[in-house]
């Protein structure tokens, strides 16, 4: 079986974080483990307290998993201070973790800032050299490349420079693009586009966690890349066109859609209409 940890923040309704990322590996018939970066009290309504975890127990927890289960793939989600990160990176580092996806939770779907500049800093410095892919969405994308991203010519200028200074795969998301769910994968020197129509569902608390998670997954099966991205992405429009209906808020995923809805065969992938 295939082991994939999680290093985020936990969110005590179940939609994001810790808990969606459990999901999500679950779904993908694999074994999940957690290193939790902080405690939440939030749902679908907002965050209302958090609690960090400090960097020598985020760093305990890693030292429990990697000592006697050793992951095929890591995601690394919400991380809250430049402390944890350094601790995060030092134990990846130290353990040579493979596949190492991150999702840079550093502003939020409405554009707040999660993380202070320092914290940011940290963030792009330690962490996206270990990455295999990095997973910005449009407001994450601005922020490390520097300039706005209006279009779609804009996001591969935005994930060519990106990646010019860091050997890491980068996937724009295009998510709170209005048109249209295209996301931007450049990896290689070349980029690729993944196709997706809007769903008309305003659910979707949890969406990059569950993205990151899946492209994991993918990763510790031993699939490319690009593959792993496609994959990943097909899960996630399932997960969203379930249509689950919770909480009085933006409401979490159906990340259970279908038990084999993280499953695709050859056969199956065959016939998928390419991205």
């Amino acid at each position: 079986m295939y082991k994939v940890l999680t290093i985020a923040g936990s969110d005590s309704s179940g939609g994001a974080g810790i808990q969606a990322d459990i999901k999500t590996i679950a779904a993908h018939g694999m074994y999940a483990m957690s290193a939790v970066t902080a405690l939440t009290a939030q749902n679908t309504s907002g965050v209302y307290a958090i609690l960090e975890s400090s960097p020598e127990f985020v760093g305990q927890q890693m030292d429990a998993v990697f000592t006697d289960i050793f992951p095929d793939a890591v995601k690394i989600g919400m991380v809250s201070n430049a402390g944890i990160i350094g601790v995060i990176a030092e134990r990846l580092r130290f353990y040579k973790a493979v596949n190492v996806v991150v999702d840079p939770v550093m502003i939020s779907a409405s554009g707040g800032k999660l993380l202070s500049d320092d914290s940011c800093s940290a963030l792009i410095d330690a962490l996206f050299p270990l990455a295999a892919v990095i997973t910005p969405n449009i407001y994450e994308g601005e922020a490390i490349c520097g300039f706005p991203i209006k279009n779609k010519k804009d996001m591969l200028r935005a994930a060519k420079t990106i990646n010019a200074s860091r050997p890491c795969g980068v996937l724009v998301k295009g998510g709170h693009r209005k048109r249209d769910a295209d996301d931007l994968l450049y990896h290689n020197g070349r980029g690729r586009w993944y196709h997706g129509g809007r769903i008309d569902n305003p659910n979707t608390h949890g969406t990059g966690c569950t993205l990151s998670s899946a492209i994991a997954c993918r990763l510790a099966e031993g699939r490319s890349l690009e593959d792993s991205v496609a994959l990943a992405k097909e899960y996630l429009t399932g997960a969203i066109g379930a249509m689950l209906d919770l909480g009085a808020g933006a409401g979490p995923l159906d990340h259970m859609y279908g038990l084999t809805g993280g499953r695709c065969d050859d056969e199956i992938a065959a016939q998928r209409p390419q991205c």
